[in-house]
């Protein structure tokens, strides 16, 4: 039998987690344009980062798959920035 309400507390928790994780990158990304690093360089910084833990924790093998997802969606423009209208 699945527990359910074990597993959708497990989805709770790392969605609070990830909300957590997004404030602190937030965070040093704002401390960093302070300290007048361009955004491009915290940009590909930030990228390195990530790809060499995800490399560390789950091998080249399944980030290169992660990669090619990351392509596709920003092919269907999930990271563009939105746009107000005015």
């Amino acid at each position: 039998m699945i527990d359910l309400q074990g597993a959708e507390l497990d989805d709770v928790i790392a969605a609070e987690k990830k909300q957590v994780a997004f404030e602190y990158h937030n965070e040093a990304w704002a401390d960093g344009i302070s300290d007048g690093i361009e955004a491009e360089i915290l940009a590909e910084t930030a990228i390195s980062t990530a790809l060499t833990e995800l490399v560390r924790l789950h091998g080249e093998a399944e980030v290169l798959e992660f990669v090619k997802e990351l392509q596709q969606r920003v092919e269907f423009g999930e990271f563009r920035a939105i746009e107000l209208l005015q």
